[in-house]
């Protein structure tokens, strides 16, 4: 029997030598392991076709960093000095469902990289958090293009950015197990209430004009004083 692989190299224990193991790119988006069991590729990613756009929703899963790709070829991106160009991936709970996906749960899959990193950092800082964290809410918007650097070349996007930190979320979120608050009718008055209290001041002087009106009653033909 013939062996193939690479002279001076032994075989990988439990790869045949004879079987070219399929090559992972180590930062290649990871499906979570519920897409890996059922067989599934992951999240769509999120798409903004024009300005207006707005995608986001709350955020399912911990967000990754991750080296960017070239969308022909496949292979990581690097700058011009050789640091590989990294990005961040956000999935979010969407209201979109794609007819074309099977099963479309609405789950999106954020790439935040040049203008946008900044827009959702702000964002970010804007909400008094100090990251992304699951159960947040991040909404993301194609607002406008901006001014290509290179003559030729498609203008880039600019985007803006609101995020909610999930514990401001959770505050905003009924429990399904609770029924909502029934408005109280106030109670009707009893009949005491349903009358005026006298003003106390009233109230003397009407007595002070009363005996008045008796001393006066006792002496008809004396000068009388009233005592007030």
């Amino acid at each position: 029997m013939t062996n193939n692989s690479l002279p001076g190299r032994s075989p990988r224990p439990g790869t045949h030598p004879e079987i070219p193991e399929k090559h992972m790119h180590p930062n290649q988006p990871q499906p979570s392991a519920d897409d890996f069991l059922m067989g599934g590729s992951g999240s769509p990613s999120a798409k903004f076709p024009a300005p207006g756009t707005t995608i986001g929703g709350v955020i399912t899963e911990k967000p990754t960093v991750e080296q960017q790709r070239d969308i022909e070829s496949g292979k990581p991106k690097h700058w011009s000095d050789g640091n590989p160009m990294m990005q961040l991936v956000v999935t979010v709970q969407t209201d979109q469902r794609d007819p074309s996906i099977d099963e479309d749960s609405g789950k999106r899959r954020i790439y935040v990289k040049g203008q946008m990193r900044q827009a959702v950092a702000d964002a970010v800082r804007a909400a008094g958090a100090r990251g992304l964290e699951v159960g947040g809410e991040l909404h993301v918007t194609y607002s406008h293009d901006g001014k290509a650097k290179t003559y030729g070349f498609t203008p880039p996007k600019q985007y803006t950015a609101r995020y909610v930190p999930a514990a401001t979320t959770a505050l905003h979120t009924p429990d399904p197990g609770m029924a909502p608050p029934v408005a109280q009718a106030p109670p009707a008055p009893t009949p005491q209430q349903q009358y005026a209290q006298p003003n106390p001041a009233v109230q003397a002087l009407q007595q002070q004009q009363a005996a008045a009106t008796a001393q006066a009653a006792h002496h008809p033909g004396g000068q009388t004083t009233p005592p007030f």
